[in-house]
């Protein structure tokens, strides 16, 4: 054999001795990927899978919220129907002169020149004090503010009922 042979040959037994080696490592590296591909698609889904433990959970409370504040906003409107309902059949028995609104007067109060007197006649309910009626127009528009108050009282209740929901 000749030394360009011998040459050759030692030049060929190189060339598949590192295809060789490429080989294995190329054969080792795949195996490296697939089990990262592996440990990476289960992260995947255990992160995916607590994500949507999460969203549930997030969503569960957000529905509990809402029940909550549907539950709340029911009550407001009949706490709010009833007072209305009240201040109105206390308007008509006002109207029908059913119900007289009247005030106690300070009996030491010698200025105010009212001639009120100071014993209950027989067909009084009021018992030596002495009382002035109020004017129907006037008693309804006292009612008209009382209304305005209790309204106001009922709405400040549900606001505050649904800050508390809101925001615990």
């Amino acid at each position: 054999m000749t030394p360009a042979q011998i040459l050759a040959a030692i030049l060929l037994a190189m060339v598949i001795s590192a295809c060789g080696t490429w080989q294995v490592q190329d054969w080792r590296m795949g195996e490296k990927i697939a089990e990262q591909a592996g440990q990476f698609q289960t992260d995947l889904s255990t992160i995916s899978n607590t994500a949507a433990a999460l969203a549930r959970a997030e969503q569960d409370k957000r529905l509990a919220t809402e029940q909550a504040l549907a539950s709340s906003d029911q009550q407001h409107i009949k706490e709010l129907s009833d007072a209305q309902r009240n201040q109105r059949l206390l308007r008509d028995r006002l109207a029908t002169a059913d119900v007289r609104l009247s005030v106690l007067l300070d009996a030491t109060d010698t200025a105010s020149g009212c001639s009120v007197p100071t014993t209950s006649g027989a067909v009084g309910v009021v018992h030596a004090t002495r009382r002035a009626q109020l004017d129907p127009a006037h008693a309804q528009r006292i009612i008209a503010i009382t209304d305005a108050g209790d309204q106001g009282l009922i709405s400040l209740r549900a606001c505050q009922a649904y800050v508390r929901a809101v925001a615990p």
